[in-house]
């Protein structure tokens, strides 16, 4: 088992590359959703599931006082599929 992230650099690493690997899987799910205005619905369990392992990897502590896995989805999933058309942007 490994050891538990204690630091908010490691935990920002973390979220960003599970985010990453969602964007690489779901490419249509996530245009879809962002087309339609329905990314958190369409995304819900693999979201779920990253955030799921971001917190298993975590000490409770961190996990506690940060929002690096929410930023993510915001700068690593949404941000670079700013190009997709959306009535909400």
């Amino acid at each position: 088992m490994q050891p538990l992230i204690e630091t908010p650099e490691q935990a920002q690493r973390l979220a960003r590359a599970i985010c990453s690997d969602i964007s690489l899987y779901n490419v249509e799910k996530i245009v879809k959703g962002i087309e339609e205005d329905t990314f958190f619905d369409a995304l819900h369990d693999e979201l779920e599931e990253g955030r799921e392992l971001y917190r298993s990897r975590l000490s409770p502590s961190l996990y506690a006082r940060s929002n690096y896995y929410d930023r993510a989805i915001c700068d690593v999933i949404l941000a670079r599929k700013k190009s997709v058309r959306s009535r909400i942007w």
